[in-house]
């Protein structure tokens, strides 16, 4: 993968790249066309698929995340990828491995909060997959904000020539965002999921005449909202300023949200911009 990056570094050709852990559905292909878009016709488009097992907690569903390669080669084909990269986990991490990349601020709260090692296992095989592609442009998308947030940290903090774009979240028609894990709603959980888009809607909905309300109160009210749905459970819900991703005590429209809620045993993200028009 790193000679082929080279040699076409050489010749001139422009990198764009989209990291993703497989089960590809329509979110990831609008990345890879993003892509494809940044780079032009006469570019590179590289995916790669890596169940990256130094993000997952050893409680959570490694080995239950959903995979299908010859279906994702078919998608990657058809979207007009130039190159699937699939490396196995001993090309990753072999025998040995021992150096970890830490971001000690934006990775602290939120997802960071409810998975401690998460973000370490992220910007680790992040910026290890940057160095084997050599992309000049990446793309991430918008729905893992937080993520997004800390990989651009990363590669400004650490000098990497890599451009970070983040792309709109892609969604189902009734406002649930795509997601590999969506594939775990069986039965009424489906519908019920549905709730999370109903709670970005109605946080956009408080601040919407322009009036800041405090923090605690949207979420003791959205937090209701949700569970009101037998099977949801919330992790999390924060207020927070895009830029910093500190917490922020009034909410506005100048404000961001973010949450994660089980939907049964599926844990699910979301996010939005209060300014209006989720992300």
């Amino acid at each position: 993968m790193q000679r082929s990056a080279l040699a076409w570094r050489r010749r001139g050709a422009r990198i764009g790249f989209v990291p993703t852990m497989g089960y590809l559905h329509a979110g990831h292909i609008s990345l890879v066309k993003r892509a494809r878009r940044l780079v032009g016709p006469k570019g590179i488009v590289v995916v790669s698929i890596f169940v990256n097992p130094a993000q997952f907690a050893p409680t959570e569903d490694m080995a239950r995340y959903p995979r299908d390669l010859a279906r994702d080669r078919q998608l990657c084909r058809e979207a007009g990828t130039d190159l699937l990269f699939v490396p196995h986990e001993k090309e990753i991490y072999p025998q040995g491995f021992s150096t970890h990349v830490v971001e000690e601020k934006l990775s602290q709260s939120m997802e960071g909060a409810s998975r401690p090692t998460h973000f370490r296992g992220v910007t680790t095989v992040v910026l290890k997959l940057f160095n084997i592609v050599l992309p000049e442009v990446a793309v991430f998308g918008a729905k893992d904000f937080q993520q997004a947030a800390v990989v651009r940290r990363m590669v400004k903090d650490l000098n990497v020539p890599v451009k970070i774009i983040i792309a709109p979240t892609v969604r189902e028609r009734d406002g649930l965002a795509m997601s590999s894990r969506n594939k775990y709603l069986e039965g009424d959980l489906r519908a019920q999921a549905v709730v999370l888009s109903q709670a970005l809607a109605r946080a956009r909905e408080a601040v919407s005449n322009g009036r800041a309300v405090t923090s605690a109160a949207l979420r003791s009210e959205l937090r209701a909202l949700i569970e009101r749905q037998p099977a949801a459970r919330v992790d999390y819900i924060e207020f927070f300023d895009p830029e910093t991703l500190e917490k922020v005590e009034w909410v506005g429209r100048d404000s961001h949200m973010a949450m994660a809620v089980f939907i049964g045993n599926t844990r699910l993200i979301d996010n939005v911009s209060l300014a209006g028009g989720t992300k």
